[in-house]
């Protein structure tokens, strides 16, 4: 979040900052579409062949004559359906670090056997996209007008006159466990074998891991957790009510520094902006700090005012993902670190 980060409210801002949605970016585009991949790629369930549908989020159903293959999705939506033996072709998003590691939203990706149609917001090659000859267009929606993430709102129109069906999954004001099972089923569709023993433990995980972390919270109920994200000249504090992440972890007992509707409203109800100066309005006990490669990590904030937090100076400080990959192996122990934290936390101020 350190440089495209924009103050005034806009897609990355949005999301930059808050709450669930990433960069300083908001929302761009649209489509729709479900389904199973016939994917050549190892760990890929065999698809069956005949019509393939899906209804997404937005209401839509993707249609195609035989199951999708030649799937292009923005790097998390790839990451999960990997975790699920589901292959893409083609993403878009954040997937590499300026020094050509995998980025965190790529997860377990092998970024080198994947083509990158752009790797910032904005970006999005539409040539490198048509040669792939996609047959499925696959992203997240951080509001309720159907924008699909990543996208370019000014070139949706050319992505989409190529042809290939989209699919939006809704990651936009519910709980955690909406979307995970949403994922779930468009990968199912798409020839993901989702009956094994791998994804059942991995389920099993995050229902033990919700448990844990609704027992530490009833432990410990006067803990404050804020979530945070760090730009150069703002310090990003999310509201909890339209992240995926914080909505649930709410619902599961966690005690969040929840700022003013009114103040929230400026940037759609996600984040409130302080300058540094003004970082210590709200005490905090654990602080969720995002982890994204857009944001400033808190290994690298300078500044005295952060340092002198009674949660930084205790050392409780926790990374969070604002775009959780939307797999039960992901976001399992997105909930065990926060119920440690929660667990081992000590009153800061």
């Amino acid at each position: 979040m350190p440089n495209a980060r924009a103050t005034r409210l806009s897609r990355r801002g949005i999301l930059a900052a808050g709450g669930a949605l990433g960069l300083g970016a908001v929302l761009a585009a649209c489509g729709d579409d479900k389904g199973k991949s016939s994917a050549s790629d190892k760990g890929t369930a065999a698809a069956e062949s005949g019509p393939w549908s899906f209804k997404d989020d937005r209401g839509q159903t993707a249609k195609a004559d035989r199951t999708p293959s030649n799937i292009v999705a923005f790097v998390g939506v790839a990451a999960a359906l990997h975790d699920y033996g589901v292959e893409v072709k083609g993403v878009f998003g954040p997937t590499k670090t300026k020094d050509g590691k995998a980025d965190v939203q790529a997860g377990d990706l092998d970024i080198s056997k994947v083509t990158v149609l752009g790797n910032e917001w904005g970006q999005f090659n539409i040539e490198k996209y048509a040669a792939l000859t996609p047959d499925l267009l696959v992203s997240t929606m951080f509001d309720d007008a159907g924008t699909l993430w990543y996208v370019p709102e000014e070139s949706k129109k050319k992505i989409l006159a190529v042809g290939a069906p989209g699919v939006g999954i809704s990651v936009y004001d519910r709980q955690m466990t909406e979307p995970l099972q949403r994922m779930l089923e468009l990968a199912k569709s798409l020839g993901a074998d989702t009956t094994g023993a791998k994804i059942a433990q991995a389920k099993k995980r995050f229902e033990d891991a919700a448990a844990r972390l609704r027992a530490a919270a009833k432990a410990k109920p006067d803990i404050k957790v804020l979530a945070g994200s760090a730009s150069q000249d703002i310090f990003y504090v999310s509201g909890s009510n339209l992240s995926i992440d914080l909505e649930y972890f709410k619902a599961l007992g966690v005690n969040f520094v929840e700022p003013s509707p009114s103040v929230l409203k400026a940037s759609g109800g996600w984040f409130e902006n302080l300058s540094w100066e003004n970082v210590d309005k709200y005490r905090a006990d654990v602080i969720m700090m995002d982890n994204r490669t857009s944001a400033i990590q808190p290994a690298d904030i300078t500044e005295a005012t952060w340092k002198k937090l009674p949660a930084v100076k205790a050392g409780q400080v926790i990374a969070r993902n604002p775009e959780p990959i939307l797999s039960y192996d992901k976001c399992a122990p997105l909930l065990e670190d926060l119920a440690k934290a929660i667990e081992t936390a000590k009153k800061a101020g």
